[in-house]
């Protein structure tokens, strides 16, 4: 029993040795956005202000751990990226400083106890939002390289690992540009007004359409997709399943089937879940 936990523990330690190598900053930007996550909810219980019917630090909290998986992730992924070093460098930084500025924002504006998203109601609101847009674009640029070049490669990788990162990628571009329809919308709800009624910690609405789901789920292809290729790619399951990357596909497709749909739920103002009344 303890040999079978030691030999857990030290996947888990190559795993984040293999993390850090594959790329030194955006692991010490992933590691960095736990700690700050873990600073975030000491804080939290000591804050009694609301900003739109919740805490505060809520928002900032969700965002340190969306922004270090994503970071992990993509530090992860660009070793395998078939470009030069220099491009390769070119995404880091991008991903990196436009990652911190995003949450640098958020925390402050959970400082001033004010909103950070869809906020014009004063000229430095307004600029702040604007400064999260542009570097949110430069991002999903980067992002949009690192796609294109995936899908022009060959099969460096195992192929269905290499199908989860290219149908990863592409449903994430996808949730990407429903962002700055979000954006372009100043709300991320349909039929009812910002900071209403809402499920427990993600707070999407209950009681109209809210943007955030699809956009949430879309956004996480990045990792269930490729994850699932990794498995696909394993030597026991390629020689008992034919064709593995057709699994894949299929698994894409629903997937992507079910942020759409969950995209057009929105849109018709219909919440993802119903509050039940007792």
């Amino acid at each position: 029993m303890n040999r079978k936990f030691r030999l857990g523990l030290d996947s888990i330690l190559g795993i984040i040795r293999e993390a850090h190598h594959r790329s030194p900053l955006l692991f010490g930007i992933g590691a960095g956005h736990f700690l700050l996550l873990l600073v975030m909810l000491c804080i939290l219980p000591f804050d009694a202000r609301s900003v739109m019917g919740i805490n505060p630090w809520i928002k900032p909290i969700k965002f340190a751990f969306s922004i270090a998986l994503y970071a992990l992730t993509v530090g992860w992924f660009l070793k395998d990226l078939p470009a030069s070093d220099r491009a390769k460098r070119w995404v880091t930084w991008v991903v990196a400083l436009s990652m911190i500025a995003e949450m640098v924002l958020i925390g402050l504006q959970a400082t001033r106890g004010t909103t950070s998203h869809f906020n014009l109601s004063s000229l430095l609101n307004a600029a702040i939002f604007g400064v999260m847009g542009v570097g949110i674009l430069f991002n999903t640029i980067a992002i949009g390289y690192a796609t294109w070049k995936f899908w022009r490669s060959g099969p460096g990788i195992p192929s269905p690992y290499l199908w989860g990162i290219r149908l990863g990628f592409s449903i994430f571009m996808v949730a990407s540009l429903e962002g700055f329809v979000m954006s372009g919308h100043l709300s991320h709800s349909i039929g009812t007004a910002d900071g209403g009624p809402g499920l427990p910690l993600v707070n999407w609405s209950t009681i109209g359409g809210d943007l955030r789901v699809a956009h949430f789920l879309g956004l996480h292809s990045l990792q269930i997709l490729p994850f699932l290729g990794f498995l696909l790619s394993s030597p026991g399951l390629t020689r008992r399943i034919r064709k593995p990357e057709y699994w894949l596909w299929a698994a894409a497709l629903i997937y992507g089937g079910l942020v759409v749909f969950l995209l057009l739920q929105a849109l018709a103002g219909q919440p993802v879940l119903r509050t039940v009344a007792w």
